[in-house]
């Protein structure tokens, strides 16, 4: 198990408050940004990240749209990570946040391709999913009681989440699904090799970020291959 400190998730909240917090340096305001600047700083949007700008798709969840949205997201992140940093090897931490990202956003392109999306929320569902699957299939040093009132507790904040992304207008649920589902997943073929010796481990996370990377890339092409004349001109 790792200690106490949270060196990947410092990491990662301090590379998205630096990019909001140029945002906001470079005059973009701090509550309520326009489209226009969301997408100069790299918001995901189909006729851009489906054509010339394949790196929004990436980029975007570093992106966020207001104080409020950056707070409420790193609020997650932190309290997440704080668990996840004991369960993963910083390597699969941060492949895990990497990939459920990227899952989120092509989820986003593939159900509404005309929107622009920003934030991290896909990337943090994606790092609750991972964390359900683990504790619920793999073998972990943790008493039973603490996995399952942990459980309960990430099944709470996933459901009601997404109950209040499907409540309020403009959250987009489809990337929260999207990294849930990509996490989930990568929970699942992961859980019983968290604690195997460091080679069996590494060599098993190697090969099944392979897979999810070819497996990200061709939903890519399909849907930049589907997308063609049904984007509105870029």
């Amino acid at each position: 198990m790792i200690g106490n400190k949270q060196p990947i998730t410092t990491t990662l909240i301090g590379m998205n408050v630096a990019v909001y917090a140029a945002m906001v340096l470079t005059g973009v305001p701090p509550v309520e940004p326009l489209i226009p600047q969301l997408l100069k700083w790299g918001a995901n949007y189909g006729p851009l990240s489906l054509g010339p700008d394949p790196w929004r798709i990436l980029a975007s969840t570093y992106v966020h749209a207001g104080i409020i949205h950056i707070a409420l997201n790193m609020w997650c992140l932190w309290n997440l990570g704080f668990l996840a940093e004991r369960i993963f090897d910083p390597w699969t931490y941060v492949s895990i946040y990497t990939l459920c990202g990227l899952a989120g956003s092509l989820a986003s392109l593939w159900w509404h391709p005309g929107a622009v999306g920003v934030g991290a929320s896909g990337a943090i569902f994606g790092l609750a999913g991972a964390l359900i699957a683990a504790l619920y299939l793999g073998h972990l040093p943790i008493s039973k009681q603490a996995i399952q009132g942990t459980l309960r507790s990430l099944l709470v904040f996933a459901g009601y989440n997404l109950f209040f992304g499907a409540a309020v207008p403009g959250i987009d649920n489809s990337a929260h699904i999207g990294g849930l589902v990509a996490g989930l997943a990568l929970g699942a073929v992961l859980a019983k090799h968290l604690t195997a010796p460091p080679e069996t481990r590494d060599g098993w996370r190697r090969g099944v970020f392979f897979v999810a990377v070819i497996v990200l890339l061709l939903i890519y092409m399909e849907l930049k291959h589907t997308s063609r004349g049904l984007l509105p001109p870029s």
